[in-house]
């Protein structure tokens, strides 16, 4: 976690931009431009998912060109990427691998979640590619089995990276035994996680809101859990590798949890679109202005609908231009974002 607190900290912006692109958020000119050249190409059932990989892509790339010198991070939403298939996989590490190229952490919104042996291989997204140790831990059986060509190629594999993620953000449902295999990597490979705890969806009250036998609601239940899952290892900032998602629709509940989580870094969805605001996330921030990111996906990655440019020219743009007019677009709303928060966060700091 020492990491995204520290690129906050240079940039001055607790702000995430999702990247969740699907039909409707990436303009159809894009998609449209690219399709003589992707259809020459690919044929058949792969085509369609190709051309929609291909135009996501380039609608990121532009996006992360847009954002990467004053946002510290970026948080890709698998599922969007999942929808095609094999070609939008390939786009979302393709994605993920621009973002930290461009100097962004990465934090990969998957929400994995399930027992511990399975568990173990989706924490692969955090450790790089699976692990191979069962090949070759013991060599009396390997050694006859495989060519020593081989062997050195799984060996070489402990330093692979096919995913390019700094942190993965975790289902818990499934308890302790489901979450253990993500902190293991994360602590392997000195990443983070981020553990859903308040979401800000309308229908979590349903699971998290109910009262345990104890008088406390489920998510402090939770929140106890996560605490204490990250004990062991708090980073020199004060915060633990293990972090909460907290919705910035629950700003009350948000602000007590902070109280009762002192080490756990916070990753706040639900801001802009989802009816979140700066003055709503303030208390989930520590009495440093740390402690927390705030996500925006459709308001800063949806902005160039509300561009004049865009309603002017429609339909009369090359790819260049609808590109540009998404960067421009997304600066302006990314900027925003982030001067709120700085009005909301550290300005509230000098005012005490």
């Amino acid at each position: 976690m020492d990491e995204l607190i520290e690129a906050i900290a240079v940039k001055q912006n607790p702000s995430v931009v999702g990247l969740d692109p699907k039909p409707g958020i990436v303009p159809a000119e894009i998609i449209s431009s690219l399709a003589d050249e992707v259809l020459q190409e690919v044929e058949g059932e792969d085509a369609l998912p190709t051309l929609l990989a291909t135009a996501y892509f380039e609608f990121n790339r532009a996006i992360i060109d847009a954002v990467a010198d004053f946002v510290p991070a970026v948080k890709p939403q698998i599922a969007m990427y999942e929808a095609l298939g094999p070609a939008g996989i390939d786009t979302y590490a393709m994605t993920c691998e621009y973002a930290k190229s461009q100097g962004l952490v990465v934090i990969g919104d998957a929400k994995r979640g399930d027992i511990g042996s399975t568990a173990g291989q989706y924490a692969a997204h955090l450790s790089g590619f699976a692990n191979l140790s069962s090949y070759f831990e013991d060599e009396n059986t390997t050694g006859n089995v495989l060519p020593q060509s081989l062997k050195n190629l799984l060996k070489s594999s402990k330093n692979l990276d096919v995913w390019h993620e700094d942190s993965l953000t975790v289902n818990p449902y499934m308890g302790s035994d489901g979450v253990k295999p993500f902190i293991d990597e994360a602590v392997a490979h000195d990443k983070s996680i981020f553990v859903l705890l308040r979401t800000s969806n309308p229908s979590s009250k349903e699971l998290q809101e109910l009262i345990l036998q104890d008088g406390k609601p489920v998510y402090e239940h939770m929140a106890d859990l996560i605490e204490n899952w990250g004990a062991s290892g708090i980073g020199k900032h004060g915060y633990s590798r293990v972090g909460a998602v907290v919705g910035a629709t629950h700003p009350q509940e948000g602000k007590h949890l902070r109280e009762i989580m002192p080490h756990t870094f916070f990753l706040v969805p639900g801001y802009g679109a989802q009816g979140g605001t700066a003055q709503d996330v303030a208390g989930m921030f520590d009495a440093n202005s740390e402690g927390a990111i705030v996500n925006s996906s459709r308001g800063i990655i949806g902005a160039w609908k509300k561009s004049e440019d865009y309603a002017k020219n429609q339909g009369h743009m090359s790819l260049d231009d609808i590109l540009d007019i998404v960067r421009d677009s997304a600066t302006v709303a990314a900027k925003n974002m982030r001067d709120d928060l700085r009005n909301a966060v550290y300005l509230s700091l000098i005012h005490i």
